[in-house]
């Protein structure tokens, strides 16, 4: 199972990305635990300064934009 964080002041961008996110999961058959974090402290401990941002299994791989499917394949697959 992937730990997925999506990291975000729950703009519709932060949404959108966790429903891709979970969307391509559920297509592929990967296992996927994704939280919503909005908590600027935690946010801050990532060192991001734009979001959304995706974190896996504690791994930031995108922030500053909503990605698209295949970036979410690739981070998705690279990371099991």
């Amino acid at each position: 199972m992937l730990y997925i964080k999506v990291l975000g002041h729950g703009c519709t961008k932060c949404t959108s990305t966790a429903v891709l996110i979970t969307s391509t999961a559920s297509d592929h058959g990967i296992s996927i635990n994704l939280t919503m974090e909005s908590n600027p402290e935690v946010i801050m401990n990532y060192r991001v300064v734009s979001s959304p941002a995706v974190v896996i299994n504690e791994r930031l791989v995108h922030w500053g934009s909503t990605p698209q499917k295949h970036m979410v394949e690739s981070w998705l697959n690279d990371s099991l």
